[in-house]
């Protein structure tokens, strides 16, 4: 308590302190009393004291520091420090004033480290007021009221001398009814950076800005020619529209001189979003998407933004490089993954964008590495590797920070980011204090580096990969404070990993047994490599009978892109169900194209065609598809003369095509035949459909019918004769000798010649109507040239159905 009611560095008397123990015992001794008549135990005992300097410390009323402007002040400025500060205890303060502290110049950056990491208000370290005539009074202070200060300061009248970096702080000071004396009740620390004039040297700063956003398109395409896009969620819709995370990033990016550093997945899906799109509802539904405007508004903002910057493309999808090489390597075809993603990266780039992006520089989570993450990360291209310095750590005992890069061999250079000004704006920076001091810590981190020496340096801040909109604006801020402060100086990341190396910087990459566990437990998992290879498995065998394969291998190849992102970390749950529904919607796919199920075929007779039907249900047409009919008994029932009959299958997309195979029976009886789709290569494709064919031989009963269905028709055929006859020889007799006579001789015609039906061409006209009887059919083909039939006519055959003879 006492020292909590130390101000301004001065010493109390005597007197005063044995005042200040008085008032604590009086204040204390009704506390204690209360405690040891509910409890005789020892730590409610230690509880008191512990309250009441909870009560009476520093931390009583909370402080925060809204504003500090300019946060790089010169000497003929004003410096304005403003916020709030709000009485969180339980009584109200009296005679309350905020005073301005001037604490004492931070020589080393690790001095700032601890300064931040301060708890409760020193006497001895926080400095003191700079003058009565700057103090702001303020009324009482009533609990869990908030009240505004402002304190403005010319800067000449600081007196801070040579440039440096100085602790400021803001102090509320005043009193309570339980503790009537001056003391302070609230503190907050920050810092100041003071660079009065030009910088002996400057240092060459590089600022990565992260254009990297989560996966949100699905492999799924809608069943269409147009292929439209299907989005996991409405979500990236939200972080393009106006104040979303997003739309902040390009809105705060474009005034500053910053190298953006981009993934094309997000590209890509926001180009997808300018035309028709639909959202992923329950089941295999969906909704139409409404944010084209939105995602065109966005992508005119960011070319704009980006003309004449620099950009580094990552590969496609942001892909894990340390979960690659440390669970996905050992599992075939993952690496190729990473060769495809950087390919097209900056395809997708120049696409969308119309700049050509940097792919020369790979960057692993945080900048940690290993030397299996330095041989995934070169194994696509890259000869640039953005590390941090909290990895690649100094071992050679320097007393200053090198530059960023470092050659660690193989023609490989690490560009090594500043750990602590790249995680200057981590955490919640929803609140204007916590922004405020994470700028004012930010620079005063700079200009301590660049006071280490005298040598020119090129810094890199590598920040988070996906910062919040507010951690965004903190950002802004502290570029736009840096980038007009005297020692500093803006450079790209090309440049920067172009710079010359500090010959006494550390180049040995450290050893995977170094790599930060808590990243490592973060990293997706090797089962998930082994599930994204089964995949590309089957993508392998569908696409090979596809007649436009681009149309199924780009969207599976962009999403597996996807499952390898470093997006998932933390989101193991997520992660799979993701990889399940690639996975799933392929095998959906796959089935579109099958055979038709077969019930029990009848043979009636020694040879015959049989039918099995390919059903398309694809948009596209498929081809380099074989289809094997193998009889399990070839010696009661032959294929084409043989055991099985192959022939290939074309088959338009949303149609069906019956093929046909010819077959012989050497038996009667039933036997079980096997319908099965194949690749050219050999290859197995979809399920097989089993049927069985029931012969049954033509018997002498049944020739017998046969035949006398035949007499039949020729009895008639004579039956039919005769009775004309007989009518004509009536007629003759009724007409007159005359007539009779010439009908007898039949009409004669012109040439002499009688015009009268002979007795053989009656005979032929009887013989080719007994020819003509029901179910005679045209000579059947292997195969049916027919056209396709429709998609849906797909019913299966009835039971007991007859083959074509």
């Amino acid at each position: 308590m006492a020292e909590a009611a130390d101000f301004q560095g001065t010493s109390p008397s005597p007197a005063r302190r044995r005042l200040r123990r008085t008032a604590a015992v009086l204040t204390t001794a009704p506390l204690l009393a209360g405690l040891l008549q509910l409890t005789v135990g020892s730590s409610a005992q230690a509880a008191a004291p512990t309250a009441a300097k909870a009560a009476s410390g520093s931390r009583t009323v909370s402080v925060s520091l809204d504003s500090l402007t300019p946060a790089v002040p010169t000497e003929d400025d004003t410096l304005t420090v403003s916020g709030t500060v709000t009485n969180n205890g339980r009584q109200t303060i009296t005679d309350a004033h905020m005073d301005l502290l001037l604490g004492p110049e931070l020589d080393t950056r690790s001095g700032i480290d601890d300064a931040a990491a301060g708890g409760d208000y020193s006497a001895g370290s926080d400095g003191s007021g700079i003058g009565d005539e700057y103090a702001e009074k303020l009324p009482e202070l009533t609990p869990g009221v908030a009240e505004h200060f402002s304190i403005s300061v010319p800067m000449e009248d600081l007196d801070l001398g040579s440039a440096g970096v100085y602790q400021l702080g803001v102090a509320l000071s005043g009193e309570t009814s339980a503790q009537q004396w001056d003391q302070v009740l609230g503190f907050q620390r920050t810092f100041l950076p003071w660079q009065p004039g030009e910088a002996d040297s400057t240092t060459k700063t590089t600022f990565l800005w992260p254009l990297i956003s989560d996966a949100h398109m699905t492999a799924r395409t809608g069943s269409n020619e147009k292929q439209t896009p299907v989005f996991l969620d409405d979500s990236l819709a939200e972080d393009l529209a106006p104040g979303g995370r997003l739309e902040q990033m390009v809105a705060l990016g474009k005034e500053l001189d910053v190298t953006w550093v981009i993934d094309p997945d997000l590209l890509a899906s926001v180009d997808a979003m300018t035309e028709n799109y639909e959202i992923q509802g329950e089941g295999d539904t969906t909704t139409p998407g409404r944010s084209q405007g939105v995602a065109r508004r966005w992508l005119a903002e960011l070319q704009e933004a980006v003309a004449g910057k620099e950009v580094v493309a990552l590969p496609f999808g942001d892909i894990d490089l340390a979960s690659l090489a440390h669970n996905g390597t050992s599992v075939t075809g993952s690496l190729s993954h990473l060769k495809e993603a950087t390919e097209v990266a900056s395809r997708t780039v120049d696409t969308v964008l119309h700049v050509k992006p940097s792919t020369d520089f790979a960057w692993p989570v945080n900048g940690a590495v290993d030397p299996s993450i330095v041989k995934v990360a070169t194994s696509a291209g890259a000869d640039k590797i953005i590390a941090r310095n909290d990895s690649l750590q100094e071992t050679s005992g320097l007393t200053y920070t090198p530059s960023a890069p470092r050659p660690i061999g193989g023609g490989t250079t690490a560009v090594v980011a500043d750990a602590r000004l790249s995680t200057a704006f981590q955490g919640d920076l929803t609140t204007a204090s916590a922004g405020t001091l994470a700028v004012q810590r930010f620079l005063a981190q700079s200009l301590a580096l660049n006071l280490q020496t005298d040598k020119q340096r090129s810094i890199v801040v590598a920040p988070q990969r996906t910062p919040s909109a507010s951690q965004a604006h903190t950002m802004a801020e502290a570029v736009a404070a840096l980038q007009g402060s005297p020692w500093n100086e803006s450079q790209s990341l090309t440049d920067a990993a172009a710079a010359r190396p500090d010959p006494d910087a550390t180049t040995e990459v450290p050893s995977a047994s170094s790599y930060p566990a808590s990243l490592r437990r973060r990293e997706l998992p090797r089962t998930a490599f082994q599930q994204i290879a089964v995949t590309q498995e089957k993508l392998d065998n569908f696409k090979v009978i596809l007649s436009d394969e681009s149309r199924v291998v780009t969207p599976f190849g962009r999403a597996m892109n996807r499952e390898m992102s470093t997006s998932w970390r933390g989101h193991a749950v997520a992660a799979r169900n993701f990889r399940d529904g690639v996975e799933v919607y392929l095998d959906d796919l796959a089935q579109q194209v099958s055979l038709i199920e077969k019930s029990e075929t009848k043979l009636s007779g020694r040879s015959a065609t049989i039918p099995v039907t390919v059903q398309n249900n694809l948009v596209q047409g498929v081809d380099h598809l074989v289809l094997r009919l193998t009889s399990t008994s070839p010696t009661r029932l032959e294929i084409n003369g043989e055991a099985y009959n192959e022939q290939a299958v074309t088959v338009s997309g949303g149609h069906s095509q019956s093929v046909k195979f010819p077959t012989s029976a050497n038996a009667n009886g039933k036997v079980t035949v096997i319908a099965q789709l194949f690749t050219e290569d050999g290859q197995p494709y979809g399920s097989p459909v089993t049927f069985d064919v029931r012969v049954t031989e033509i018997t002498a009963t049944v020739m017998l019918v046969i035949g006398g269905g035949v007499l039949l028709l020729v009895l008639a055929g004579f039956r039919m004769y005769t009775q004309r006859k007989r009518a004509a020889a009536r007629d003759a007799e009724e007409d007159g000798p005359d007539e009779a006579a010439e009908s007898a001789e039949g009409p004669v015609n012109p040439d002499g010649t009688e015009d009268r039906l002979t007795e053989e061409t009656e005979e032929t006209e009887a013989s080719e109507e007994s020819d003509v009887r029901p179910g005679a059919d045209e000579p059947e083909q292997p195969s049916d040239p027919t056209p396709d039939t429709a998609a849906e006519n797909t019913d299966p055959s009835g039971t007991g159905e007859r083959v074509d003879r």
